[in-house]
């Protein structure tokens, strides 16, 4: 089932054809519900180009058009704008052909898969193995967690990475801590267990800048770590495998599945980018590749200093070490080379821009990454606290994530447990949903490119676009079913569908937008299109059921109720899915 917008668009453009005319139909959803559904500003943007009056060449593209099918007869107002309104039978026999749910859960909701889909990398969470997840690693992990959500639905396969650093100097100083405090991790790994990764790693830092000779332990730690050693990589491993545990821990509460690849995995790789691009320095071919103060550069062009000479990329320091910018092109390598990647999107802070646009601008250069290959930086702002400034605890350092989860739902709780007669474990397990989806309903709803104040009160509204209004617009269509004694499963599909009410006419029509919305998320990556849209259908509904403005359903007419239980069913289905895609599980009873 195609998005009506293509499906419109079409028409259009074979009207435009059928006048001698081969351009875009200029077709958008129209942003003034009183002027139709959708409208084109095909005549205004070609009336100069052709000699012809804007309303003039309006009037000869709907009389070329054949939409019958689709719309009322379609008008022109202003100066040649095309206003078209799907009409109600259409509605109808569109919400009619949508397919029962499967039984498995995989409700598609009668859409269909990419024509040509791709294989993509998400690069999502990435927190640093030496410390605790925090609340910022929030944003990147359930941001990239919807991106990948609705790429798979979408039918694309997609690689979660999860680049966690797990190398570099630090490390030599926890491993080195690890040997003293710990000794029997040397002969037993699998036995290690930190209670607080942070408490450890301010232990380590602090006695590494007090104690000369544990600094010079250290120093030379990082030395046997990086050259092999067995018996450091294995306390190594085992200090990430348990700073795994915990992210873990959080990655499942969350409902995020990824795949860990530390820096650690790159490394063979890296000295593979040094050996291409000194390859391409001496071949005197790519004077974009070469050595500045002794450090060998990538310069892809377009980006300057402050005192206007070329900005360079640098890869290896003049020291010989790496940086990011080496382990990054080496991943850009191995997701193009190895996972054949054919889009690759980094959701990493906003604060991170130059670094990825001049990373993708010399993966470019070298002719790593073909030019149109989509590259894409998708940046997010910060979490604050609700004074506006950064979130910190009282004793300044940064918040833990596992903290924040754990206080949403202590709230959602309390305030379950107030008006409600469910049960102990029917309680915790609303509470536990309502707090997860609240957090994450709340991050997602704002715009990514600026920063949001974290407000547990607003987060667990009831009214207003949150996730508890949401669940509960869910679990109320779901009481409806259940007081009407209908089940899903007995609204087949060979059941019609009659839209003659006002209301019902704006719910269908919202119903049926679903699948531009999930087109327009996985092509500009902004999650906050779908909770507007599904905030939007939940008050589309609410006006639908309501007894002054709405329409009658359970003591409906039999015909007609049975129409509206279905326009309901479809409703829950559609609501349901699009919180899945959010990472939000919904439930039946509030």
């Amino acid at each position: 089932m195609k998005p009506i917008i293509h499906e419109l668009g079409a028409r259009v453009r074979d009207a435009l054809a059928a006048i001698g005319v081969d351009a875009d139909p200029l077709l958008a959803r129209s942003g003034d519900p009183k002027f139709g559904d959708y409208q084109s500003n095909a005549a205004m943007g070609l009336a100069k180009k052709l000699g012809r009056k804007p309303r003039d060449l309006a009037q000869a593209i709907v009389d070329a058009i054949t939409v019958d099918d689709l719309c009322e007869p379609p008008t022109i107002a202003g100066p040649g704008f095309i206003n078209f309104r799907l009409s109600p039978s259409f509605l109808a026999a569109r919400l009619a052909a949508i397919p029962p749910a499967p039984e498995d859960g995989s409700d598609r909701l009668g859409l269909g898969s990419a024509e040509n889909p791709d294989v993509v990398v998400v690069d999502l969470s990435s927190p640093n193995l030496a410390k605790e997840m925090h609340i910022g690693h929030l944003r990147s992990t359930v941001i990239g967690d919807c991106v990948a959500r609705v790429l798979e639905f979408q039918g694309h396969t997609v690689h979660r990475e999860n680049h966690v650093g797990d190398w570099g100097t630090q490390f030599g100083m926890l491993v080195a801590y690890l040997k003293r405090t710990e000794p029997e991790v040397v002969e037993n790994p699998d036995t290690l267990e930190i209670g607080d990764l942070e408490s450890f790693y301010v232990e380590a830092k602090a006695l590494f800048d007090a104690d000369e000779d544990f600094k010079t332990e250290s120093r030379e730690t990082v030395v046997a770590l990086q050259s092999g050693d067995p018996v450091i990589r294995r306390i190594w491993k085992a200090f990430c495998d348990e700073s795994l545990r915990h992210c873990h821990a959080i990655y499942d509460r969350l409902g995020v599945r990824l795949i860990d690849r530390g820096e650690s995995f790159y490394n063979d790789l890296m000295d593979e980018v040094i050996i291409r691009l000194e390859k391409a320095r001496d071949s005197g071919d790519h004077d974009y590749v070469r050595d500045s103060d002794g450090a060998l550069c990538i310069f892809p062009g377009g980006f300057t200093t402050r005192d206007g000479d070329p900005l360079p990329l640098l890869v290896r320091k003049s020291d010989g070490g790496f940086n990011y910018a080496t382990s990054d092109l080496a991943t850009i390598l191995h997701r193009v080379e190895q996972l054949k990647a054919t889009r690759i999107i980094y959701v990493v802070g906003i604060t991170q821009k130059q670094h990825f646009d001049m990373l993708f601008a010399a993966a470019r250069k070298v002719g790593w990454v073909d030019q149109e290959m989509p590259l894409e930086h998708l940046a997010f702002g910060n979490v604050l606290a609700s004074d506006g400034r950064p979130f910190k605890t009282r004793e300044g350092g940064v918040v833990k994530l596992k903290d924040v989860l754990e206080q949403a739902v202590a709230r959602a709780r309390g305030v379950i447990e107030k008006d409600s007669d469910l049960s102990a474990d029917q309680a915790d397990n609303v509470a536990e949903t309502v707090g997860l989806a609240a957090v994450k309903y709340f991050d997602l709803c704002h715009s990514l490119k600026s920063d949001y104040k974290f407000n547990l009160d607003h987060m667990l509204a009831m009214e207003g676009n949150t996730a508890p209004y949401m669940l509960y617009a869910y679990a109320r269509i779901r009481s409806i079913q259940r007081k009407a004694k209908v089940d899903h499963v007995q609204l087949t599909a060979d059941m019609q569908i009659t839209i003659e009410h006002p209301a019902e006419i704006e719910l269908a029509t919202k119903l049926l937008q679903f699948a531009e919305v999930i087109e327009t998320v996985g092509r500009d990556l902004y999650p906050n299109v779908l909770t507007d849209y599904l905030f939007e259908l939940a008050k589309s509904f609410s006006r639908f059921y309501d007894k002054k403005i709405g329409v009658r359903v359970i003591d409906a007419p039999e015909d007609l109720r049975l129409s509206r239980l279905r326009i309901c069913d479809l409703t829950a289905r559609v609501l349901k899915t699009g919180l899945r895609l959010l990472g939000i599980e919904t439930i039946e009873r509030m």
